[in-house]
């Protein structure tokens, strides 16, 4: 993931803001930010994340030309955020695509392509079946790139084993904007068990004021 140094993963709270947007366009950022996404395609072959994720950094326009990566999306689209013009481009895009939903309307399933699978769930999704699941069709470890809820969601459920940051040279503020680990804030001494700590496994000065911090969750 890529964070700034006061851990936001978004540069303002509409959807109209965005990281890969923006920070091309932020001088004294945009000099280091090639080092992230030469990073970002050393991560696993499964990637995981949520639709409107995708819908925001503009999977449902029209693009014409798209490149296929050797990666396999796992995409959480309830509401569905993507249409069918997204399901399409992401099809192109990746070796295989899966679609989890709860949403028995959702565009995914009248879809038609080899693929492409749809894996559905009764109102509540159950990431540990989900993860079982995904191990079966060869998903040994597997990057999630989800927005603060869903990172929040994973963390405190026990999913998420490592993290992988790079850390970007700037401080964006904001009470509403998305932070790496969003979610319900804690309010008693009971929620106090649901902080996980982290052990230090590597940091790695990079170029133009960039880090690259690995750690363990504990």
């Amino acid at each position: 993931m890529l964070m700034s140094f006061d851990g936001k993963i978004s540069t303002g709270s509409s959807d109209e803001r965005d990281f890969d947007k923006d920070l091309p366009n932020i001088a004294g950022v945009k000099e280091g930010l090639q080092q992230y996404y030469e990073l970002e395609k050393l991560t696993d072959s499964f990637s995981f994340n949520t639709a409107r994720v995708m819908a925001k950094v503009g999977w449902n326009d029209e693009k014409p030309n798209i490149k296929q990566l050797s990666v396999i999306f796992v995409i959480i689209d309830n509401k569905p955020h993507l249409t069918t013009r997204g399901i399409e481009n992401l099809i192109k895009r990746s070796e295989k695509l899966y679609i989890v939903t709860t949403n028995n309307a959702h565009p995914a399933i009248a879809t038609r392509n080899d693929q492409l699978e749809v894996i559905t769930y009764n109102q509540k999704i159950d990431f540990a079946d989900l993860f079982e699941r995904l191990t079966q069709k060869g998903a040994q470890s597997m990057t999630i790139q989800s927005g603060g809820d869903m990172n929040a969601h994973l963390l405190r459920e026990g999913h998420i084993n490592e993290l992988s940051i790079v850390v970007a040279p700037m401080l964006v503020g904001g009470m509403d904007t998305q932070s790496l680990i969003g979610g319900e804030s804690l309010q008693n001494a009971i929620d106090l068990q649901k902080i996980k700590t982290l052990e230090l496994l590597e940091v790695n000065k990079l170029e133009n004021n960039f880090l690259h911090v690995r750690y363990k969750v504990n």
